[in-house]
């Protein structure tokens, strides 16, 4: 789960296994895989941030960005 910041200041979480698209219109608008979308105050960058330590903490993304795959290993 990740935490977010509604337009009105309220915080939320959001399991970001769920998140399709993530727009700005100028306002982050996030759409999930089923239809429901969320206007936050975060920017694009910071959700995508969010979504990448997330998907650490839960070892979906288990490669670092700065290593390198060998494919003669």
């Amino acid at each position: 789960m990740i935490q977010l910041t509604r337009l009105n200041g309220k915080t939320f979480s959001l399991n970001a296994l769920f998140i399709e698209v993530i727009e700005s219109f100028p306002d982050t608008t996030i759409t999930l895989t089923n239809g429901h979308k969320y206007v936050v105050k975060e920017t694009e960058q910071e959700v995508c941030k969010k979504i990448a330590s997330f998907y650490r903490e839960i070892n979906v993304l288990s490669l670092r960005k700065d290593s390198e795959v060998l494919d003669d290993e």
